[in-house]
């Protein structure tokens, strides 16, 4: 069963980032600054998630696959991958306070994925890239 989120995807050497948030939260924006890095966009504003067995897929709303908002610009084009596992949840309504933060988690449509809050005064894309490379130290 396909459920359409209100969330930007980006793909990380076939992982999966979903960045939600509200609207003008920056989702976009910084999904441009990871494909600056070499993302590859899956979906921006519409996400269609779909749950297969343990696991939440990502794919770009039909009507919107390959586009993306640039505030001030106008929507734009951009390489993009019909489908990713999601990886990692970004929540960028929240504001990350802790330095070293413990592990969290979300159940997403019955799919338990890893969970994270904005970060702020740090080269937040360039962090996030780094993280979706690799492993996280518990």
């Amino acid at each position: 069963m396909e459920h359409i989120h209100h969330a930007t995807c980006v793909s990380i050497l076939d992982k999966g980032l979903l960045i939600t948030g509200a609207s003008g939260a920056g989702k976009s924006s910084l999904a441009f600054e990871l494909m600056a890095f070499g993302a590859d966009l899956v979906a921006d504003d519409r996400t269609v998630l779909t749950p297969v067995k343990q696991t939440l897929m990502a794919a770009p709303h039909p009507e919107i696959a390959g586009l993306i908002e640039a505030r001030g610009l106008g929507v734009l084009q951009a390489h993009n991958r019909a489908h990713v596992e999601i990886h990692a949840i970004l929540d960028l309504d929240i504001v990350e306070t802790e330095r070293i933060p413990p592990a969290r988690t979300l159940t997403l449509l019955g799919c338990e994925i890893d969970l994270l809050y904005r970060v702020q005064n740090v080269p937040f894309a360039a962090v996030l890239w780094h993280y979706m490379r690799n492993e996280r130290n518990r």
